[in-house]
């Protein structure tokens, strides 16, 4: 069973930074593929950013430029740097993980793990 904890996140104005961490204590998260998602009340959860078992990554037009996702093996932890945030950012935010192949990193459905989620929220 995989366990994947977050840690982050909390209350920031506009246009300010928060990074979200996401960790697997007894599982290598470096040989998966882990996303970042979110969810807003009354939205589906949205596919942000991907970063594959290769290192390659992958963003969201929503937060392109904006977010990066990135990971650090020796500490087995992936990160989500959040630069910029507008309000409309304001979300729980999750990661995942997948212990088959994915095909498409944006559908919440391809994911069996998840972290317990956190909250963002970004005042104007």
């Amino acid at each position: 069973q995989v366990q994947l904890v977050q840690s982050g996140g909390g209350l920031v104005q506009f246009g300010g930074s928060l990074r979200l961490s996401c960790g697997a204590p007894g599982f290598t998260l470096d040989y998966y593929t882990v996303v970042w998602f979110r969810q807003a009340p009354g939205k589906e959860r949205e596919g942000l950013s991907c970063i594959s078992n290769s290192d390659s990554t992958f963003y969201a037009d929503s937060v392109k430029g904006r977010f990066t996702i990135s990971r650090d093996n020796t500490k087995n932890m992936v990160y989500l740097q959040m630069n910029s945030l507008k309000p409309e950012d304001t979300a729980v935010y999750y990661c995942a993980t997948a212990l088959g192949g994915i095909y498409y990193w944006w559908r919440p459905s391809e994911f069996d793990y998840w972290g317990q989620g956190t909250q963002v929220t970004v005042s104007s």
